[in-house]
Parts: structure tokens; C-alpha cells; sequence
């Protein structure tokens, strides 16, 4: 089969490797379709991925094509999206439930071969059946739609709140979309990009704009979440949070990126800064969302690119034109 390989640290080509085989409770998906997202850029970077090369690819959906020994619930023909996730079960955390925290923390697509291939062989567990009014291809959103989801678990919003957002790529625009959902009374976006902040516009942001101090909000905002990484957008962000609230850092920085605090006004104005990293118990229900019309798919998959293309989609995702940008391993 065709796969998409990063071979060494800025190394990535398309090349011939072995069709998988299905293990123990495992199915072999055909890929409709994957997308890109910054946790790519970073396995290509050095980062991330603990050994290369490794076949990328963490967003995916696609059809069951085989199934292994001990698979109950799933059938040749099942049109799936797949939870890239994969948990020891047996370390403190993973027994405390708090799995994303697991000390062999694994994933589909960074630790082990991922959906930017024609197939991939996958837990049948971590896969979630797309009912009939879900197109295949559509479904690779699921994944880091419920990485936002996770946010919301992390951050316990209450209804009426204020809530400041800076970014407005892929995972912004997703929880400007959940914050409706949660009960937010107004929510502002912060972006430096003129398309993207009249997409947060269109979508419903209170206002979008290129700083937080085009807003009016002498009390700050009760949650303010960093979807960008960028150290500045955290800094700034950090200063936003009024007395009472949460900081919510949920872009995936680079590490080497620092931001400082005032320890005692997080003591006297009760602050609280958190993070949310990947998924945790919230797969299913993203797929429920995305079924039942959260966000239009219409509106974030922007660009696609065939298997063959990968490196120039990696480039295009890079540049920051659109927003979702996926490749299509499939022929057919």
C-alpha cells in the first residue's frame, strides 16, 4: 500500500510499505480520508513522535475492511471514525481514569502507523460506526472536534459566561461553536488573520478581533482559552482572565515556548490556569455532536490534497491559507 512516512526530523516522503494486518480485537480500515493538524508539524519538527520513521496521520475515518480475532461489535463494511488514542490501562493514571495522562501514552499516527496510508490496523475499540447521514470522509473532524470537547470538561463552564478566544483556525472556530453549546452569554475571538476572523464572525463570535483591547471588558472574561501556542497570544491572554476565572491553555505550544505569571494576583483573584491535552472520554461524544450538526463540515475542510501530495499539504497547512486540510489515501 501507499503511505506517507516521515523518515527523520524535516524528512517526509510517499513510498511503498506493507498492507497491515489485523491483531487481536484489532480491524483494518481503508482511508477515506485524513487530516492534517499542528500535532503533525511537530512530529516533523522532532517532536512528538518518540521514535522515526513513523506513518502519520491521527484524524482519519474510513471502512473496515478486515477484522482480527476477538472483534464483537464490528463488521467488514462499517463506516468508521477512529479514536487515535491508546492507553496502557494498567499505570496509576490510566487506573485513576485520567488515561491522556498515561505514562505509556500512545497514539495513532505518532507512536504507531497512522491514517495518512490507504489502510491502517486499529483497535475495534477505539473505533466509533458513523451513522447514515454522516459522510465518511466529513468524520475526520471528530477527532479534534473532541479534543474540544475535552476543553469544556476541563474548564466546567458555567452558563453566562464571558469567554475570550484567541485563534481563529480549526480548533478556535470549534470552541467558539461549543461555547454556544455551553451557555456562553458573549464570546470573543482574537486572530491577526482578516479571513478568519470574519469566518468567527459569520459563525456567531460576539466580536473578532485583532486584539483584546479592541473589546470592552473592565472586568476581564471569566474563561479565556489559547488555541494558537504562541507564546505572545498566552502572555496576553494570561492577562485577560478577570478575578474569579479560568485560563484554559489548550494550543499545543512549542516547547520551548515561556510565559510568566503574577503569583499573587492568581492567589488574590482566585485565577485558575489549567490545560487540555487530546482526548479523554469525550470521542463518543463528539461523534454524537458532529451527527447531530455542530459544525459544518462545509465551512472547515477547505483544502485536499491525494496521498501522493502529502509533503505540498503539509506545506499548504503550514501557511495558514483555510482551515482543515486533509489527503485522500483512497482510489476509489
Amino acid at each position: 500500500m501507499k503511505a506517507a512516512v516521515v523518515k527523520s526530523v524535516g524528512s517526509v516522503t510517499v513510498e511503498t510499505v506493507e498492507d497491515p494486518t489485523p491483531g487481536l480485537r484489532e480491524v483494518v480500515v481503508e482511508v477515506a480520508a485524513c487530516g492534517l493538524c499542528g500535532t503533525d508539524l511537530h512530529i516533523v519538527q522532532g517532536e512528538f513522535a518518540p521514535t522515526l520513521p513513523v506513518i502519520p496521520g491521527h484524524e482519519f475515518a474510513g471502512t473496515v475492511v478486515a477484522c482480527g480475532p476477538g472483534v464483537l461489535d464490528l463488521h467488514e463494511g462499517d463506516r468508521v471514525a477512529v479514536d487515535p488514542s491508546l492507553y496502557c490501562h494498567e499505570c496509576h493514571y490510566c487506573r485513576i481514569g485520567r488515561n491522556n495522562l498515561c505514562l505509556r501514552w500512545g497514539a495513532i499516527g505518532v507512536t504507531v502507523a497512522g491514517g495518512a496510508a490507504e489502510y491502517v490496523a486499529v483497535p475495534a475499540a477505539n473505533c466509533a460506526v458513523l451513522p447514515d447521514g454522516v459522510e465518511t470522509a466529513h468524520a475526520t473532524l471528530i477527532e479534534p472536534l473532541a479534543c474540544a470537547v475535552r476543553g469544556y470538561d476541563v474548564l466546567r463552564s458555567n452558563l453566562g459566561a464571558h469567554v475570550l478566544i484567541y485563534g481563529a483556525g480549526t480548533m478556535g472556530l470549534m470552541m467558539l461553536e461549543l461555547a454556544g453549546r455551553t451557555g456562553a452569554v458573549s464570546v470573543d475571538v482574537v486572530d491577526l488573520n482578516p479571513d478568519r476572523l470574519r469566518l468567527a464572525a459569520e459563525l456567531g463570535a460576539s466580536t473578532a478581533v485583532t486584539s483584546a483591547d479592541e473589546v470592552e471588558h473592565p472586568f476581564g472574561w471569566e474563561l479565556v482559552i489559547d488555541a494558537t501556542g504562541n507564546a505572545q497570544a498566552i502572555q496576553d491572554g494570561l492577562g485577560r482572565v478577570g478575578p474569579g476565572g479560568t485560563f484554559l491553555q489548550f494550543g499545543v505550544a512549542d516547547y520551548a515556548a515561556r510565559a510568566t505569571i503574577d503569583p499573587y494576583r492568581i492567589y488574590n483573584k482566585e485565577i485558575t490556569i489549567t490545560g487540555s491535552m487530546a482526548v479523554l472520554h469525550s470521542y463518543e461524544r463528539a461523534a454524537e455532536l458532529f451527527a447531530d450538526g455542530v459544525i459544518d463540515p462545509a465551512v472547515f475542510i477547505t483544502d485536499r490534497f491525494p496521498l501522493e501530495q502529502y509533503a505540498e499539504a503539509l506545506d499548504a497547512f503550514r501557511s495558514g491559507k483555510g482551515l482543515k486540510t486533509q489527503v485522500l489515501p483512497s482510489s476509489k
